[in-house]
């Protein structure tokens, strides 16, 4: 059971810190300035609903994707870890990566219709970008049933977490601080780069266990 907590907890943390739901706040804000209480709701909750909707499809299909595509787990952990390791080295330098975030050609393009932006680019790559998915996949195909489970329910818990900053944004913001959110994004990339080192170590001493 204390295993279980444990394990719950890194993957709680690992989601946690590559969504970063506290740094998408301002963004969630730029992307629905205008739209009243109403639509800000619908497309918080769209996004996040369409997020966790992509975890649980590549949690319960990543073994069948692994399969159909002849990856090994140790080949996906390697390439996983690089992705996340990169996307948290550009936080650490205070950028947002540009595999997980949308240029500014996309974020215009979204503005044209207020509930678009629900779709892209806050449900897919903010919120379950190829970082997210990877770091998805990664926690839930080297557990079996019992890490499936612990993944869904932890992004879960994650995407009702990230519903109450994106609607309490504004008051959020004001509260912390823009230079708060800058050390925040930060202290999230160095967990992510770790994660990420963590990933590639595991799936070397898989690729040598294969070999051997």
């Amino acid at each position: 059971m204390e295993n279980v907590l444990l394990h719950s907890l890194t993957v709680f943390m690992g989601f946690f810190a590559i969504m970063n739901p506290i740094a998408n706040v301002p963004i969630f804000l730029g992307l629905t300035s205008g739209d009243d209480k109403l639509t800000t709701k619908t497309v918080a909750l769209q996004s996040l609903a369409l997020a966790f909707l992509v975890i649980v499809v590549f949690s319960i299909a990543g073994k069948v994707i692994f399969e159909l595509f002849g990856i090994t787990l140790p080949a996906f952990r390697i390439t996983g870890g690089l992705l996340v390791f990169l996307i948290g080295f550009h936080m650490l330098q205070g950028k947002q990566s540009s595999i997980h975030h949308p240029n500014d050609k996309d974020k215009q393009k979204c503005r044209e219709a207020a509930l678009s932006v629900a779709i892209s680019p806050l449900a897919m790559p903010i919120l379950a970008g190829p970082g997210t998915i990877a770091t998805a996949m990664n926690f839930s195909a080297g557990g079996g049933l019992t890490g499936m489970v612990v993944t869904i329910v932890s992004f879960a818990v994650l995407c009702l977490i990230t519903y109450v900053f994106f609607v309490f944004g504004e008051k959020f913001v004001t509260f912390i601080g823009v230079g708060a959110l800058g050390v925040i994004t930060r202290m999230m990339g160095l967990i992510l780069a770790v994660i990420g080192t963590q990933m590639v170590i595991e799936g070397l001493h898989g690729a040598f266990k294969l070999a051997g």
